[in-house]
Parts: structure tokens; C-alpha cells; sequence
């Protein structure tokens, strides 16, 4: 015998319509939810990528720059000419030989020989590029009086000749890379330098740098500023 249910009867094509709408909205708020917060990884990921970097340079470089004028031995004339590594006519100026808005060149005897430049990391030389967006360094050794040859090297931001090398952009334009002051806490006038070079007490170190690739969630670069302030406490002992 037969029998037939009263309700039973398969959906209407306005409820299968209405299962798929409701379907393609799930779907899309899923794919809208995994889609920003896949962006928002890929942005936070090159933010920590670009303040590690950034970072890691500032904490180097301010290790170096904090050693200048060391002299366990109180030699004397032992600092040299970054040019040419002959004996420096500004011995006064000690292991900070160099000192503007965007170049610095410290020196230090590490090897406490009483010799200046002839160890690795005696003589340290850093410098802006503002055409190639990167800081470059250099380390400068004296063999026999005589200079090493002329090797400044990206330090942090766009390698030269190696494109393909996504790092990120040192972008301080106008923004000084280095700031002098004095005891007193007051900033030395880039006007009255090299001669106050012996008068620096402190000196900052700003950095702006910007991502090598733009974050997904704004379409542009990422960009963040650095500093740090460091006390050659060497250079201010008076012999």
C-alpha cells in the first residue's frame, strides 16, 4: 500500500535562490575576513622586518661611535688623517675626526698598542647617501702609513648593483643623520664644526626609514623614524 506524506515535497526555486544568496554571503564575509587579515600579517611582518633592520644598524652603530677616542695609553699623536692615514694636524680633534650632518669618522686604538688604524674597526668611517637612500660605511686600516683603498659599502638600505635585494630605504632627506652637543647639553652649530669637534659630549643619531615594499593595507610604503643618543665618554677625558 501506498502513502503518500502530507508535507513531503522537495524546495521551491525561490528557496533554493534564497539558500544560495545566503551561501555567497557567508562565503564572501569569510573570504573578506581571511583576505584583511592576510594583509594585515603581510603589513605587520614588514614592519618588524624594517624596525629589526633599523634597529640592528642604530645599536652598531652607536656601539662604534660610543668608542671613540680610546687611548688606554695616552699615546701621543696617534690619531690619523681618515684621507690619506698620515699622522692628523688636528690631533686635538682625538678620535672624532670628522663630524657633520651626515658623515662622522671615528677613530680608537682597540688594540691599545698605541697605533691608530692599524686593527680591524680603528677607524670607522659612516656617511648618508641621500641619491641612493642608504647609509654607507666604511672601515678604514693604515698599512705602513698608507690608506686602504676606498671601500664604502651600503650599510643599511638599497645595495649597489644588487637590485634584486629587497632592504629598506633610508630616507632622512633634510633630517640630519648626526646631532653634536656640548657639555651643557647644547647643540653644536654644524657652522662652528670641525673646531668644536673637541667641545662634543653627546651625539644623536636619527634615522627615517621606509620599507622596501608598500603595506597591503594602505598601498604605500611603510615609514618610521629611529634615534639614539650616545656619550663618547673617551673623547671628554681631559690628559
Amino acid at each position: 500500500m501506498n502513502v503518500q506524506l502530507k508535507w513531503s515535497r522537495g524546495f521551491t526555486l525561490v528557496e533554493l535562490v534564497m539558500a544560495i544568496a545566503v551561501g555567497l554571503v557567508l562565503l564572501a564575509a569569510v573570504w573578506t575576513a581571511v583576505w584583511s587579515g592576510q594583509r594585515s600579517s603581510v603589513g605587520i611582518e614588514r614592519k618588524v622586518t624594517t624596525n629589526q633592520d633599523a634597529r640592528a644598524a642604530l645599536n652598531i652603530m652607536a656601539a662604534e661611535i660610543r668608542m671613540a677616542s680610546f687611548n688606554s695609553l695616552v699615546a701621543a699623536n696617534i690619531w690619523r688623517n681618515p684621507v690619506n692615514c698620515g699622522v692628523s694636524a688636528n690631533q686635538n680633534y682625538r678620535g672624532i675626526q670628522e663630524a657633520t650632518a651626515t658623515s662622522i669618522t671615528v677613530e680608537m686604538d682597540l688594540g691599545a698598542d698605541g697605533t691608530c688604524g692599524n686593527g680591524a674597526g680603528e677607524i670607522i668611517h659612516y656617511e648618508y647617501d641621500v641619491a641612493n637612500l642608504r647609509l654607507n660605511r666604511e672601515e678604514i686600516t693604515c698599512t705602513a702609513g698608507v690608506r686602504s683603498p676606498l671601500a664604502l659599502m651600503s650599510y643599511l638600505g638599497p645595495i649597489n648593483g644588487q637590485p634584486e635585494v629587497r632592504t629598506v630605504e633610508v630616507v632622512n632627506g633634510a633630517l640630519p643623520v648626526f646631532r653634536y652637543f656640548d657639555g651643557t647639553g647644547t647643540q653644536i652649530a654644524y657652522a662652528n664644526l670641525p673646531n668644536d669637534i673637541p667641545r662634543i659630549r653627546r651625539i644623536e643619531i636619527a634615522l627615517l626609514v621606509r620599507s622596501a615594499d608598500v603595506d597591503p593595507s594602505t598601498g604605500q610604503k611603510r615609514q618610521m623614524a629611529y634615534s639614539t643618543s650616545v656619550v663618547p665618554r673617551n673623547h671628554g677625558i681631559q690628559f
